[in-house]
């Protein structure tokens, strides 16, 4: 199966459907799933990465994810607070899966990213330009968690920089709006290392597929019908990759509720709102604090992720009434 559409919220909507009305089904280790194999996904413009939908646009998350990439971390201690269910692979504190050692530190010293850059900027039109996530060595040992992913290869084209990643399996509802984002963002900012234009997105699972306690959830987005897609602004020129330690200072900072001026950090209103959505993220409960971090931002189509973690803070409180506390 092949879906190509421009953005996140086509695909997922094509995506959807074709699960809904499969009669494939696989026990995953988590539980009963409906499955299709083989299918690819192609997105033309990979700024259109966060969905419209309540439901499915995951900002601030997807957001923590990929910061976690960036720092070349496996300590739970990062991301459980952006994704909670990671505590469950963890072994003592660290994810044995997790993709920033694998990018940055592949055997302890070798840096992926960094040698595709060369390469790209050596033979353009390369077809080595590959990162390879998963390891034979991934399924010698059983583990509670390994990668999803095996490829990330970049396709350097007429100025255009393309991205085509391989999973081995893929959750469609939990887990491919996270892995759109962080690629496309990824991609993105190689373009802009490269100084190319940001080409297509594909991305290609041989196991595609749904648990069992998402199909209601996945028939309820359906339902929602298309969503208005509105991509990310443009990522300002220049190495994205210079300014990753100043985003990781600042989201430490900002997890320890120290006082972070955005504008302050970066002058390209795209970084400062980056760091305005962590500020979202961790002023949960504080609505006075949400009211000014809305009036900062400067792109208008993140104030719904706002409202939306708004309403989301206002509701947990009479979930945890509701449940006795068990929320």
């Amino acid at each position: 199966m092949e879906i190509s559409r421009e953005g996140l919220d086509d695909v997922l909507i094509e995506l959807y459907q074709a699960l809904q009305t499969t009669e494939g089904r696989n026990e995953g280790t988590r539980g009963p799933t409906k499955e299709l194999l083989g299918v690819t996904v192609r997105i033309s413009n990979p700024r259109c990465r966060l969905s419209r939908s309540e439901d499915r646009g995951k900002p601030f998350s997807a957001l923590g994810e990929l910061l976690w990439y960036l720092s070349g971390s496996d300590k739970l201690e990062f991301i459980e607070p952006y994704v909670p269910p990671y505590k469950q692979d963890a072994v003592d504190g660290v994810l044995p899966g997790a993709y920033g050692p694998r990018l940055f530190k592949k055997g302890g010293s070798i840096d992926q990213v960094a040698n595709v850059t060369a390469l790209l900027r050596e033979q353009p039109g390369s077809r080595r330009a590959v990162i390879q996530l998963f390891d034979a060595e991934d399924i010698v040992v059983r583990k509670t968690e390994i990668p999803c992913t095996t490829t990330l290869q970049f396709h350097l084209r007429d100025a255009r920089l393309h991205l085509s990643v391989a999973m081995r399996s893929n959750d469609a509802y939990l887990g491919l709006p996270h892995d759109v984002f962080c690629f496309t963002m990824l991609q993105e900012m190689m373009a802009r290392r490269l100084k190319a234009e940001l080409g297509q997105y594909i991305h290609h699972a041989g196991s595609m597929h749904v648990y069992e306690d998402r199909f209601e959830a996945m028939a309820r987005y359906v339902e929602e019908g298309f969503q208005r897609l509105n991509p990310m602004p443009e990522m300002p020129p220049g190495d994205p990759f210079e300014i990753v330690p100043i985003l990781l200072d600042a989201e430490d900072r900002i997890r320890h509720g120290d006082l972070v001026v955005a504008g302050d950090l970066f002058e390209e209103a795209y970084w400062a709102d980056i760091v305005r959505l962590l500020q979202v993220f961790w002023a949960s409960g504080r609505p006075t604090r949400l009211d000014e971090l809305k009036a900062e931002l400067s792109g208008q189509m993140y104030r719904t992720y706002l409202e939306g973690r708004r309403h989301k803070n206002e509701r947990l409180p009479r979930m945890r009434k509701m449940l006795g506390g068990d929320v």
